[in-house]
């Protein structure tokens, strides 16, 4: 039903997931209205003599009943953060930083959602920054209420993965894994348009009900866009804040030093969380129209929050 997405994920950050789930857990249990993605599952599957693969199972903040129209993902990094454009011309594309910038996009959110836009994102970087995280993203789909659903983009960007594996259920446990993975190698996902007639499982009409409670999901799934005057204007927003599970260790504080060798570092997708964080913020802040009184809150932050959490970086 497209409700979660399962992402692999290094051993590393199965890790390091581990070592933050306490603060983790309780800050999105504090926050309901949290834009980082919602994981609910950690998971480790060995094969007889085959590696260990890590996953997570989190939620799906892309609608299943509403084609997207454009998708970003945002970083406020500019080094390499561009899409070409003959890739970002096909469905579903998703673009990055470069291409917002270029096609001058912003967010329409007028003025009270745009406020408590703000207000959740600095407090959700403000964990991201605590718990040393950095190199995550805010993912943006927009759905254009104008075009609908006419153009079907989900039948074909959608697909279906099926090994077919209902038949192995009498072979014994090595020849039943042995036989398993050679499906999966020689399966290929088919679109949900070229399955055959009556087989294309139904797609849910409605986003899913644990979203609900947010206030960043609760208008069809996701925040309507609005104008000066808050009322509803043509855009559906999907937003989240993704790939939060990339602390700056020792292989990013290298790969930092050699990048900044060639290029500007400001700019280098790997710096330290402190840095990170504020760069993020203030790219995202400007990307919302009618920033302007919506700055003082990211210099109150800058005042007080992160300057505190340098100091306390400083102590140690």
């Amino acid at each position: 039903d497209y409700r979660f997405i399962i992402k692999t994920v290094h051993h590393t950050e199965h890790k390091f997931m581990r070592q933050i789930l306490p603060q983790y857990y309780e800050f999105v249990r504090d926050h309901p209205n949290t834009l980082l993605s919602r994981i609910y599952g950690l998971h480790r599957i060995k094969l007889p003599h085959g590696r260990k693969v890590h996953f997570i199972v989190m939620s799906n903040i892309l609608p299943p009943n509403k084609d997207i129209h454009a998708q970003f993902d945002l970083k406020g990094s500019m080094l390499g953060r561009e899409l070409s454009a003959e890739l970002a011309a096909k469905p579903r594309a998703c673009m990055k930083d470069k291409n917002w910038v270029k096609m001058r996009q912003r967010l329409h959110l007028g003025p009270a959602k745009r406020r408590a836009f703000v207000k959740q994102l600095i407090e959700d970087v403000t964990l991201l920054i605590r718990l040393n995280i950095m190199d995550y993203s805010l993912l943006v789909g927009v759905h254009d209420l104008n075009k609908g659903n006419v153009a079907k983009l989900r039948d074909t960007t959608l697909a279906m993965f099926d090994p077919q594996t209902t038949d192995i259920q009498q072979l014994n446990r090595l020849t039943r894994a042995h036989t398993i993975r050679k499906k999966v190698v020689h399966t290929d996902p088919v679109t949900l348009d070229a399955l055959p007639l009556g087989t294309v499982p139904p797609l849910p009409e409605s986003m899913f009900p644990e979203l609900r409670h947010s206030i960043f999901y609760r208008e069809d799934g996701g925040i309507l866009s609005a104008d000066p005057n808050d009322d509803p204007a043509q855009f559906i927003y999907y937003l989240g804040v993704i790939d939060i599970l990339t602390p700056y260790n020792m292989v990013k504080r290298t790969e930092h030093f050699v990048k900044a060798i060639v290029h500007d570092g400001s700019q280098i997708s790997a710096i330290n969380p402190r840095k990170y964080g504020l760069r993020f913020l203030r790219f995202m802040i400007h990307s919302l129209e009618g920033s302007e009184d919506v700055l003082p809150l990211l210099d109150e932050f800058e005042r007080t929050t992160f300057h505190e959490i340098c100091r306390e970086h400083r102590l140690f």
